[in-house]
């Protein structure tokens, strides 16, 4: 598949004074379309930092990065770029502007000019993509966590973006809510082709990637599956993070003898896996 992100030595500084620390720190990622990928690190290791250069809300101190082909230095793309990545921060509510769902989804459309008939089939189609059908005429502020957030991706999607860029959504939200909202992109991934950029500090959510990156202070330190980074788990837990708890068991396993993968993400895998090494049928 064609790249749709891709970054050249970026290197960012808040502080615009020469010598200044960087945060992110010669950068060079790239991601095709139609991929799944979550980004990993603790807090102050950039993650979010660069997120938001994939959607102009900061520029490269040095380096250059580049959404569907355009530089995101070109200030006469800009609006082409945040028309091409969407944006889906942690605090929906940050995000909802309207009294009713479907007029807030509908507001970034009537933003860009979008004719009215088809801002009505677009609103339609994205609260359909997300789940949030039923819930059109409802008050915002009466929605769960979870549902909210789905809103927020529905305004979003309603832009019609070719990449779906997420700093923290579930951050905020109670174990349902974060389901509610992985169901939807990963949906959203699957069906529509849509490329996902996660940013996330749960690895049960990056495990349901396709494709991890973990930072730290400011350089992409590991890169890979989910298979293969969380099989690493002496090197993540270096790195200040964890693993999923299935690899978790199957390491405490390993320490008493046991000799598992570590790559079973899922419960039902290493369920199976377990059961192996123990005989049973």
């Amino acid at each position: 598949m064609p790249e749709i992100i891709k970054t050249e030595s970026l290197c960012f500084s808040y502080d615009e004074e020469e010598g200044a620390q960087l945060v992110l720190s010669d950068i060079g990622l790239s991601v095709e379309a139609g991929d799944f990928v979550a980004v990993l690190g603790h807090n102050g290791s950039g993650k979010s930092t660069l997120a938001k250069h994939f959607n102009v809300i900061l520029l490269p101190t040095s380096g250059a990065v580049y959404v569907d082909g355009m530089n995101t230095a070109d200030a006469e793309r800009l609006f082409a770029i945040r028309g091409t990545a969407g944006m889906v921060f942690q605090n929906p509510d940050n995000q909802i502007v309207a009294t009713v769902v479907e007029e807030d989804v509908a507001f970034a459309c009537e933003n860009m000019g979008v004719p009215q008939a088809e801002i009505r089939a677009r609103v339609d189609a994205a609260l359909e993509a997300v789940g949030m059908t039923e819930y059109a005429r409802h008050a915002p502020h009466l929605l769960s966590g979870g549902q909210k957030q789905r809103v927020a991706i529905a305004g979003v999607l309603a832009m019609e973006p070719k990449i779906l860029v997420m700093d923290e959504p579930t951050a905020m939200l109670d174990p349902s809510g974060r389901a509610e909202v992985m169901n939807a992109v990963k949906k959203l991934n699957r069906e529509k082709g849509l490329t996902v950029v996660l940013i996330t500090h749960h690895m049960d959510e990056a495990a349901q990637a396709r494709r991890v990156v973990v930072m730290e202070r400011g350089k992409v330190v590991m890169d890979g599956t989910p298979e293969d980074v969380f099989s690493q788990v002496e090197r993540v837990r270096e790195l200040s993070l964890a693993v999923p708890q299935t690899v978790e068991l199957e390491y405490a396993l390993n320490a008493h003898g046991a000799n598992l993968s570590l790559r079973d993400l899922s419960v039902e895998d290493c369920a199976r896996e377990i059961m192996k090494y123990l005989g049973a049928d």
